[in-house]
């Protein structure tokens, strides 16, 4: 093995983490502290702790930062309702938090309906959308009695109708496209034409939803729906949004009579992942999205409906930190240095598939050494499973090195794979210097009990 070139070497200048907490623009969680012999404290505990008694690859998950950031919310939006996107990250744990915090929980399967059913979630705090919804989940909604779903296919209307009955309506919504691009990757823009979602407001897709539903004496229409797409970071395409879904709803009360009472704007409000990297600004969104709407509706004589927002990675994403083991350390001819780790790709697909960039934090040891541009890579069988590319690591780094990666929380386990038939890893929450397990890591031995013939 060659040695790292002089010219992948530079001056040391790791992002200082203080003792008073995190610097502004940090994508650590507020609790993250330094401690004796390069540990890192995450709600009290610590890092390298966690990795040698859950093993690696591990997330660690901080409860009061998940808490701290849905109040700021409720706080922000004291008349909005704010539902939980469960799709960022869902577990048993993560649904009592977020309905002891007093918000709802947008869901998007059986799955995370069943989930939150079995914690006791209120189910008139949830809404159920999908561009896909089985009619096994229609009845399952119906029958645990979710307060809204979000209608997103005509198919949807005469067979939701059917399974609702006039005294005791279903409240729906319908997911609307306001043609405003937003989001960081097109695969992610679910607010435009052209994609799978909703219905274009446009060509009358939209007004003719509207007037189906309506008809219907078993559906009781709230409002509208959009979602403009994900890792949002400007409140001005909500503003767009705001213009062509409230003279939607002026349409709606001109041709119908009614005035809908309701409006969801979703959510895909954007974090950082690495420091100094913009991000919502939660006060400044709530200002101007709560000014833009009273202006908007007043122009068109209406009142103004009561917003939903639906925040997911903005409360689950920051809370969390993965925690990977160094398994070995190339260095390359070209001048480039691998460091390859003992997860990847299947537990955070992000970096494969949108090209994400995190940071990346050696702990559990000093380094005196300058650092290099290194390659944190996974260890499945892709040459794209890359989770950091150039991160700045000492170049001393060696097998057996612990890395921790911020921002982990939201579209990383909730996307994760059996990919080689590695398990996904552990969670374990922290909170008051103590951790407890809440999901355990997955093993060989389950994916053989799926099996039921050779």
């Amino acid at each position: 093995m060659s040695q790292t070139p002089v010219a992948a070497v530079r001056p040391a200048r790791l992002p200082v983490l203080r003792s008073d907490g995190p610097p502004v623009g940090s994508p650590w969680p507020a609790s993250a502290r330094p401690a004796s012999g390069g540990e890192l404290l995450v709600g009290g505990v610590g890092l390298a702790e966690a990795a040698d008694r859950f093993g690696t690859p591990l997330y660690v998950l901080d409860e009061d930062e998940v808490r701290q950031r849905a109040r700021a919310y409720r706080t922000a939006l004291p008349q909005a309702q704010v539902l939980y996107a469960a799709k960022a990250f869902l577990c048993s744990a993560m649904a009592d938090w977020v309905a002891e915090e007093g918000l709802g929980l947008d869901v998007c399967s059986a799955g995370e309906l069943r989930l939150a059913a079995a914690t006791g979630f209120p189910p008139e705090r949830i809404l159920l959308h999908g561009n896909a919804k089985s009619p096994e989940e229609l009845r399952l909604a119906r029958r645990l009695r979710v307060g809204r779903i979000a209608i997103d296919g005509l198919a949807e209307i005469p067979r939701l109708a059917a399974l609702a009955i006039a005294d005791t309506p279903q409240r729906v919504l319908v997911r609307v496209l306001p043609d405003v691009p937003a989001g960081h990757h097109a695969a992610v823009r679910t607010g435009v034409a052209g994609q799978k979602f909703g219905f274009p407001i446009d060509g009358g897709d939209a007004a003719e939803a509207v007037d189906r539903v309506l008809a219907q004496p078993s559906l009781r229409l709230t409002g509208l729906h959009c979602h403009l797409g994900s890792q949002i970071t400007e409140v001005e395409p909500y503003l767009t949004a705001l213009d062509r879904l409230v003279a939607l709803l002026s349409e709606i009360r001109d041709r119908h009579g009614v005035e809908l009472p309701e409006l969801d704007l979703g959510g895909g409000h954007g974090v950082r992942y690495r420091h100094g990297d913009q991000e919502l600004d939660l006060a400044d969104f709530a200002a101007r999205v709560t000014a833009h709407l009273a202006a908007r509706c007043a122009d068109h004589g209406l009142s103004a409906p009561r917003l939903i927002v639906e925040p997911g990675r903005a409360i689950a994403a920051p809370a969390a930190v993965a925690l990977y083991r160094v398994l070995s350390v190339k260095h390359g001819t070209d001048g480039r240095t691998f460091a390859a780790v003992d997860g990847g790709m299947s537990d955070n697909p992000r970096p494969a598939l949108y090209g994400s960039r995190y940071a990346v934090r050696l702990v559990g040891r000093n380094s005196g050494a300058p650092t290099a541009a290194i390659d944190v890579v996974g260890r499945h069988c892709e040459a794209g499973d890359v989770l950091v590319h150039s991160a700045e690591l000492p170049a001393d780094l060696r097998p057996g090195d612990l890395l921790a990666v911020p921002a982990a929380g939201a579209y990383q386990l909730s996307m994760a794979s059996g990919y080689n038939l590695v398990g996904r890893p552990a969670v374990v929450a922290v909170r008051d210097g103590r951790a407890r397990l809440l999901i355990r890591r997955e093993t060989v031995e389950d994916f053989q009990a799926r099996e039921v013939g050779r």
